[in-house]
C-alpha cells in the first residue's frame, strides 16, 4: 500500500471486535513506533502495552468510554520532559517527539489491518497512577489497539489551499510561489 492510500485508510476507530491482536503485528507496530525520528535521536519515551481483559473498571477511569476497553490492547506514551531535546528558546520537544512515536505506531497499526483512536483527552492522574509511572514520566497519549468493529466515515478535510503557504505567510497554495 502506497503512503497516501494508507494515511486515507487510517481513522478513529470507536468501536472494536474481542479478537486477540497477533503477537506478529503487535512486534512490527512496537517496531515502527521504535524508529520514529525524536530530537537528536534521545528517544526520551516509553510504550505502555497494556491488556484491557480484566482491567476495564481501572481503564475506565484513564478514560471514561466504553469502546476504550473493547480491544485487547491500549497503548500508552509516556515522555520525561527533563531527559528531551530543549530548543535554546526554551521550546521542549517532549510532546512532539511522543506524538511522532504514536503516530507511527499508529500507522503501522493501520497498515497491518487494526484501528486506533488517538486520545489525549485522558485523565492523567489516573494514568500516572494505574500505570505506575516513575516521578519525571508523562503520559501524551494513548491508542486502542485491535480489530475495527465499525465502518471508517467519510473523513472531512481543510483543502490544501487553506493549510499550505510558501515562502512566508502570505503565499498560500494557488497563489505565485
Amino acid at each position: 500500500m502506497d503512503f497516501l492510500a494508507l494515511a486515507r485508510q487510517r481513522y478513529s476507530v470507536r468501536s472494536y471486535k474481542p479478537d486477540p491482536v497477533e503477537t506478529e503485528k503487535l512486534d512490527r507496530i512496537l517496531e515502527a513506533a521504535r524508529l520514529a525520528p525524536t530530537a537528536v535521536n534521545i528517544q526520551p519515551f516509553q510504550l505502555i502495552v497494556i491488556q484491557t481483559a480484566n482491567r476495564e473498571a481501572e481503564l475506565l477511569r484513564i478514560y471514561n468510554k466504553k469502546w476504550f476497553v473493547q480491544p485487547p490492547i491500549v497503548i500508552c506514551g509516556c515522555g520525561f520532559p527533563g531527559k528531551n531535546w530543549v530548543r535554546k528558546d526554551g521550546k521542549n520537544y517532549n510532546d512532539v517527539d511522543v506524538a511522532i512515536v504514536m503516530d507511527h505506531l499508529i500507522l503501522a497499526a493501520t497498515a497491518e489491518g487494526l484501528g486506533t483512536c488517538w486520545i489525549g483527552a485522558f485523565n492523567p492522574a489516573a494514568a500516572k497512577e494505574i500505570l505506575g509511572l516513575p516521578a519525571g514520566a508523562e503520559p501524551i497519549a494513548f491508542t486502542p489497539l485491535g480489530y475495527a468493529n465499525d465502518q471508517p466515515p467519510v473523513k472531512k478535510r481543510k483543502p490544501l489551499s487553506e493549510l499550505v503557504r510558501y515562502e512566508k505567510w502570505s503565499q498560500q497554495l494557488g497563489t505565485k510561489h
